[in-house]
């Protein structure tokens, strides 16, 4: 089952906003901005190749999602709980 959840990318310079899509196959970001380099408008994250997700709190929650191949992602998402419970369940599935 697919979960959408609002969001922004933390990028170098500021913030993208979007959405990221949790599914059993990946961890999907994506924007409709089209001043955005073209690597973050779907980027799609396999869950096999994430090793980690990991949080912070500066006033809004903040997912930084470690790949395989060290690469990192940070993402502020609006709904923390829903995202870990959808996350977790898709693991089950």
């Amino acid at each position: 089952m697919r979960h959408t959840f609002a969001c922004s990318l933390v990028v170098k310079g500021g913030l993208i906003g979007g959405a990221v899509i949790v599914d059993g196959d990946a961890l999907t970001y994506r924007t409709g901005k089209l001043t955005v380099d073209p690597k973050f408008r779907n980027l799609e994250l396999p869950r096999k190749d994430i090793s980690g997700i990991s949080w912070k709190t500066v006033v809004f929650p903040i997912a930084t999602v470690t790949m395989a191949g060290g690469e990192e992602y940070r993402f502020m998402i609006f709904n923390k709980g829903g995202f870990e419970k959808a996350y977790a369940e898709e693991d089950k599935a």
